[in-house]
């Protein structure tokens, strides 16, 4: 059999009751939707391809995007209207964030000003080029406060893509690893891809998302569908029903 015959429809891929904790679909708030009817047009193309339950990730990035918790449940409620008024009544969204392991995030933590996917899941990420400098404290002051570190797409830091024990590390310290679909195509190059597999076989994340920010993204997804990506990614889908459903 070859890789054509290996192939799946993307609804085949994805379980009933998905939900996916990881996208940029809040108008106008960051590099993802830009208006309203962008918004509602990627959750009809994510719902045309299974996906109905959304915990929606706008980045929380200091001097870039510097969204505060009350302007994204402004967009969030925002959305819900729309969604209601454009016949969407089957759709769930909860507004969370996608937080850059920062000074602003450190002066938000303190104050207990972060917007959870659920309970006291956070979704961060750190900058491409390095780690922040304090990483080991704050994954502590992090876990301290009670809550519980989602890296998203660890496979995407290519200064860890030779060093499997620094994500062994990462792990040790209470992080748990959500993994980018798009980093099983050709998105963002060979290299985070060979990272993916290599951590997604060893069994390494927890958590799956999209972090669909347009339509090309959506497009690009529907490579992934195999049968052998269906094995390899069915437990995360799984984690990802149990823990975050609405």
């Amino acid at each position: 059999m070859g890789i054509f015959n290996n192939k799946i429809n993307i609804s085949e891929l994805y379980p009933k009751g998905l939900v996916d904790i990881h996208s940029h679909l809040l108008p106008g708030i960051d590099d993802g939707a830009k208006t309203i009817e962008d918004s509602i047009g990627l959750v009809k193309r994510m719902q045309k391809q299974g996906i109905n339950n959304f915990r929606i990730t706008p980045h929380v990035l200091g001097g870039v995007w510097e969204n505060s918790s009350e302007l994204i449940k402004e967009k969030e409620a925002e959305l819900k209207a729309a969604l209601i008024e454009n016949g969407f009544h089957d759709v769930n969204i909860h507004a969370s964030a996608e937080y850059m392991l920062d000074d602003n995030f450190s002066q938000l933590l303190e104050n207990d000003d972060l917007l959870p996917l659920k309970d006291k899941y956070i979704l961060v990420e750190m900058s491409f080029f390095n780690p922040p400098f304090n990483l080991d404290d704050l994954l502590f002051q992090i876990q301290v406060k009670g809550y519980i570190p989602v890296l998203a797409h660890p496979e995407r830091y290519n200064y860890y893509h030779d060093n499997i024990a620094q994500y062994e590390k990462l792990i040790e310290a209470g992080c748990l690893f959500q993994l980018n679909l798009l980093s099983l195509t050709e998105q963002y190059g060979k290299p985070t891809t060979k990272t993916a597999y290599t951590l997604l076989k060893k069994g390494m994340y927890t958590f799956v998302g999209t972090d669909t920010h347009h339509k090309r993204h959506i497009h690009l997804i529907k490579e992934i569908a195999t049968k052998k990506n269906k094995k390899l990614l069915t437990p995360l889908f799984e984690n990802n029903i149990e823990t975050f459903s609405f």
